[in-house]
């Protein structure tokens, strides 16, 4: 792929993020949790996947990952609505799993995935996007060794944006690298400069074509910042300088970019991007209000007898 066109996914991005914020703070949003600084991380390595049979796992942070995708960005907004089951796009046919609020909790789902995709012989491969906080998890260490005995195709993509919320990493990753760690597992494991979009993106593509012909899984470590809040009701000063968070502004991804294109290129790029937020915005501002009862719908195959009597007992309080 073309840098201008990963750079007009990352500005999409980017533009949503901040729309996202705003949404929030006007109270239209409960919360969301911004990736402002990892454009490149998540639009490089998700641009890679062949959706005709790869499928991705992201967590809660992964909004360009869902833009490069081309997921219905109002449905998967939506998810932050809690208006239904995981948002109200389509997961199968996007290819992306419903994000994963639980630290760490997307990568076992992309595993056995992968186990699946192995043993149907589909020739896909699976990606899942993690923290450097979530890499210390104990569900990521059992995922990894599970699919380095199997050989599975898997792509672990850790996004160290070099804070787990507030604790940074040479406090939380024991031996400084996530990469480092495959080596334990018997796969590949490879460090990129997660603000340069095109070495993601061919670290990547490197790394699913080896998933696809069966040379297992690599654990993909891509350096980058958060260069935002945790999340909306997180305050970054607390717990790192603004002589920090300069530093990495000036490695900004997309500006990164934007030095290597021509001017009409980016100037282009933020008319369509302005298009973009529009739209979305508006639809999710037109969304209703779903329909209570769907709340006891599709948690289980077959609804408990637990299930049965709380939806009883939700009816009997709105006749109440």
């Amino acid at each position: 792929m073309e840098l201008s066109e990963l750079y007009r996914l990352m500005l999409v991005a980017r533009r949503i993020d901040e729309e996202a914020i705003a949404l929030q703070r006007q109270g239209a949003l409960p919360g969301y949790a911004p990736m402002k600084g990892q454009e490149a991380a998540q639009v490089g390595s998700a641009a890679a996947l062949d959706l005709t049979r790869d499928f991705a796992f992201p967590n809660y942070r992964d909004l360009g990952a869902a833009v490069a995708m081309g997921v219905d960005l109002v449905g998967y907004l939506a998810t932050h609505l809690g208006v239904w089951h995981g948002g109200l796009y389509d997961p199968r046919a996007s290819r992306l799993a419903p994000f994963n609020a639980v630290v760490g909790g997307p990568v076992p789902h992309a595993v056995g995935w992968a186990m699946g995709a192995k043993l149907d012989d589909t020739g896909g491969a699976a990606i899942t996007w993690f923290g450097d906080g979530a890499s210390s998890q104990g569900d990521v260490h059992e995922s990894m060794n599970f699919a380095g005995v199997y050989r599975l195709p898997v792509v672990f993509f850790c996004q160290n944006n070099g804070w787990a919320i507030s604790v940074p990493t040479e406090r939380q990753v024991a031996g400084g690298s996530v990469a480092a760690r495959a080596a334990g597992y018997g796969i590949e494991g490879r460090q990129v400069d997660g603000n340069d979009v095109m070495a993601v993106h061919e670290a990547t593509r490197e790394a699913l074509d080896r998933a696809r012909n069966g040379g297992g899984p690599t654990v993909i470590e891509a350096m980058t910042y958060r260069i935002g809040p945790h999340s909306t009701s997180d305050d970054p000063g607390r717990y790192r300088t603004l002589e920090e968070e300069q530093a990495w502004a000036e490695k900004d991804p997309i500006a990164r970019a934007a030095r290597e294109l021509p001017a009409e290129t980016v100037a282009e790029a933020e008319e369509h991007a302005a298009r973009v937020v529009r739209e979305v915005r508006d639809g999710l501002l037109a969304l209703e209000q779903r329909p209570g009862e769907e709340l006891f719908s599709f948690v289980y195959r077959e609804p408990t007898k637990a299930l049965l009597d709380q939806q009883r007992a939700w009816k009997e309080s709105l006749d109440a």
